[in-house]
């Protein structure tokens, strides 16, 4: 038996359109784009102002902090949308299970708290 191909042709169009793009655009950029950089273009930043001090300077550890809280924070609302969704169907073992872990995350966040790390200076 043979399969139906016909089935297929949208997604060849498709795949088609976005090869044909991605050569394209390229090939437009190289070709219309300008030949030759100016003098300001090469500075190490093309604002045209001369840079004051070193490129690379270390972080903070209080901005690793941040976006760690940040992911955490992501983390809880992930958890939380799919168990407000299907809350009748879990019952009480889930009401348990989501009371524990918010009791974890709230505690969790009194200690980010007390240490301070929400404080900005």
């Amino acid at each position: 038996m043979e399969p139906n191909l016909v089935q297929y042709i949208p997604i060849a169009v498709l795949l088609g359109i976005a090869l044909f793009f991605a050569l394209l655009l390229p090939i437009l950029s190289l070709s219309l784009g300008p030949k030759r950089l100016g003098q300001r273009a090469l500075m190490p930043y093309e604002s045209g102002m001369t840079p004051i001090g070193e490129a690379q300077r270390r972080l903070p550890v209080k901005f690793y902090r941040i976006a760690v809280l940040f992911s955490l924070f992501g983390v809880d609302i992930i958890l939380r949308v799919p168990w407000a969704v299907s809350f009748r169907n879990l019952g009480y073992y889930g009401l348990a299970m989501m009371l524990v872990f918010m009791v974890m995350f709230i505690l969790g966040d009194l200690w980010v708290w007390r240490k301070g790390v929400l404080e900005w200076e």
